[in-house]
């Protein structure tokens, strides 16, 4: 039993004296060098060409591993060590870099960063709406010169393509309300009467006549 304790007391020692080994402890001169090393840098990062704020650029400070990113109008504030790395990075625009200089004698700093655009020049592609030479020569043989948009228009406009959609569609609810309301309401009309009959209507002739004078019924 007491080899036991013993061989726990031992290990729980020795897993104490590892974390105390794996944990970094600074002087009192090492943080003083450390607080008197630090340098509050500020600065705006701007457009090269037309010295436009460039808004939410990243700031990544490379040897410490942190970052910060501008604010609408450019502007960023962090706290480096001289001789470190900061690459600035905005989309559409070429990656950069600046060093902080080591030989600062201020614990501020302020800078203006241009950045150029990252423009790349493709090859031209002119794109045609056949896939071939065969389907445009196909297409071009076939083509009607005189089937425009208002031709096309006119003729699916028309009486008979009209008829010939109506007679085709299935009737809904709006529709049946419709056909019921108007019945409804002729008889409302035709009330204790015969219901209208536009053969014995003389304005109904009249402008029977007037349209096939003026060709309108042909032309229907």
């Amino acid at each position: 039993m007491k080899f036991y304790i013993t061989s726990a007391f031992l290990f729980l020692f020795g897993s104490s004296l590892m974390a105390q080994d794996s944990t970094v402890v600074y002087s009192d001169s090492a943080l003083a060098a450390l607080d008197t090393n630090l340098v509050q840098l500020s600065g705006v990062v701007i457009n090269e060409e037309t010295l436009d704020p460039l808004s939410y650029t990243t700031v990544y400070d490379k040897t410490i591993g942190r970052g910060v990113i501008t604010d609408y109008y450019g502007y960023f504030s962090t706290v480096v060590f001289p001789g470190d790395t900061l690459i600035f990075s905005y989309f559409g625009y070429e990656t950069s870099t600046y060093v902080v200089p080591d030989s600062l004698t201020e614990k501020r700093y302020s800078m203006i960063h241009l950045m150029q655009k990252d423009t790349l020049n493709l090859p031209e592609i002119t794109v045609y709406p056949w896939p071939s030479r065969e389907d445009f020569a196909r297409a071009f043989v076939e083509m009607r010169p005189y089937d425009d948009d208002i031709r096309r228009a006119q003729r699916e406009l028309s009486g008979e393509s009209l008829a010939f959609v109506a007679a085709r569609l299935e009737g809904d609810a709006s529709l049946a309300y419709g056909n019921t309301q108007n019945q409804y309401l002729t008889q409302i009309y035709t009330n204790r009467q015969l219901p209208a009959n536009n053969l014995f209507n003389p304005y109904a002739w009249s402008k029977l006549i007037k349209d096939w004078r003026e060709g309108k019924l042909a032309r229907e």
